[in-house]
């Protein structure tokens, strides 16, 4: 892992940070793709970690008075998801980061680290590829903007050289005529990876096509347009016979690979079907109301990030774990999970998978419900955590924990930790949740004895004033 942990207060010092550190160091913000990039030898021979996670105001999504959208480095999924101009203008962005990971991950997973990482099968790219996005990068030699069109040389290949922050990602508003939808194809329902993904942008005026952008990705070596498509469009109507044809012309842009998660076939016929439905979508008008409006963040109250009091020597690590103070000398090379198993001594957090998947490490980092597997030890200075230990108060258990007694959640108890983490935070936002927001709340939880009907069960009583003894005894009969 990394040998050093610079927590910088400020772009400028990070920027400087760069310069120093030279090809060795590199910027993290959220951290679920680099600290996997770096344990699997993808990122090698990094040394030095810069964190702009305190550096305040990076986390705004604005709209100027150009009409112009801005968002910060550390706008994180999440936010995205909860941003009511994100919804009314660019409803394609917003459905691209509802599809990202779990909860945990949205609270942790930014759009400028799903930019810079350069997967073509990052979800957020098609979207703002289509919306014309471009982004701001910054260094000690000045700063430059570049397109997002030209900002893609190949598989996880930019033009942004090593000593570059990216500090703001920004596009033109869309009018009240265009209309934006992304679909993609996965291999199950959350957690998972486009195996293909399109986004659509179209002017209608008077029933006609105008200013058409598609976009695909895992479709190509980078995010690419169906150009023919979009001239196919220009001035049409879309009917039935016009969709149909447009959607053949989107397939055959593609170049699509066979890997893992799908053949090339499987990739060709699939771009079709989802260009169709995307094109019916826009025609039949965007059905908003698929993504919650009052969303499940699992974010609590802390949907800003709040620079730390607490400023950072490099020597040691100063935090608040379930309300009692540590000050760790050693342990700055690790993630946050170890730290609270090694460290700290606090072995109710389980490490299930260490790359995001499981959920059984989840824990509350300044009041949100994070992957403690991504996240590195040093973001926990000046932080306050809590873990499955901070839950209960001696002896007396928390709600949750109870109902999950009784209704006999708890099955080998490996993942209920994660499990408990999540509700808790869940019915801290939404104290009487329906059955859907309860799975929501749990798509980042993974059991491994199949007792989802239990749990959910569960959650749903911890969610009344008061379950009686009765309906304890009861269940456990």
């Amino acid at each position: 892992m990394w040998k050093k942990y610079i927590l910088a207060e400020s772009i400028d010092e990070a920027v400087n940070a760069l310069a120093e550190e030279g090809d060795s160091a590199r910027i993290i913000a959220g951290g679920t793709d680099l600290i996997l990039e770096i344990e699997r030898g993808v990122r090698q021979g990094i040394t030095t970690i810069i964190d702009i996670t305190r550096v305040p105001g990076l986390d705004d999504i604005v709209e100027d008075k150009d009409g112009i959208i801005h968002m910060g480095p550390l706008v994180t999924h999440n936010h995205v998801v909860a941003s009511p101009l994100i919804r009314e203008k660019a409803f394609s962005l917003l459905q691209a980061c509802w599809e990202v990971g779990s909860p945990q991950i949205r609270n942790r997973g930014t759009i400028a680290g799903n930019l810079v990482t350069a997967s073509p099968a990052n979800d957020t790219i098609s979207p703002l590829m289509a919306l014309g996005a471009k982004v701001k990068l910054v260094s000690i030699r000045g700063e430059r903007t570049v397109p997002l069109s030209e900002f893609y040389t190949g598989v996880r290949k930019t033009v942004m050289a090593s000593d570059e922050v990216m500090v703001d990602i920004f596009f033109d508003a869309p009018e009240s005529t265009q209309h934006s939808y992304f679909i993609k194809t996965a291999l199950r329902r959350a957690q998972a990876i486009s195996v293909i993904n399109i986004s659509v942008l179209l002017e209608i005026k008077d029933g006609l096509v105008y200013r058409p952008q598609i976009t695909l990705g895992a479709a190509a070596p980078t995010i690419i347009h169906a150009e023919q498509a979009e001239g196919y469009l220009e001035g049409k109507a879309l009917t039935e016979e016009v969709i149909a044809e447009a959607a053949i012309m989107v397939a055959q842009a593609a170049r699509p690979i066979s890997d893992i998660r799908g053949s090339s076939k499987y990739r060709d016929y699939m771009i079709g079907v989802i260009a169709r439905r995307s094109l019916t979508a826009i025609r039949d008008g965007v059905d908003k109301t698929q993504i919650p409006s009052n969303p499940i963040l699992l974010m609590g109250s802390g949907l800003h990030a709040e620079a730390s009091k607490f400023p950072w020597s490099g020597d040691e690590i100063h935090t608040w774990i379930n309300g009692k103070e540590f000050r760790f000398k050693t342990g700055f090379e690790k993630t946050l999970l170890n730290l609270i198993r090694d460290e700290a001594g606090l072995t109710g957090t389980k490490e299930g998978c260490a790359e995001g998947e499981c959920g059984a490490c989840t824990v509350f980092l300044d009041g949100r419900a994070v992957m403690s597997c991504l996240v590195p030890a040093a973001r926990a200075h000046g932080a306050e955590i809590v873990t499955i230990e901070g839950l209960s108060e001696g002896d007396v258990l928390h709600p949750v924990q109870d109902s999950f007694v009784a209704f006999g959640a708890v099955q080998c108890g490996y993942c209920t930790p994660g499990f408990l983490m999540s509700a808790v935070k869940l019915l801290e936002e939404r104290p009487t949740p329906s059955q859907e927001e309860i799975r929501q709340a749990i798509t980042g939880n993974l059991c491994r004895c199949t007792g989802y009907y239990k749990i959910i069960e569960a959650i749903e009583n911890a969610s009344q004033p008061q379950f009686s003894d009765e309906a304890q005894v009861d269940v456990r009969d």
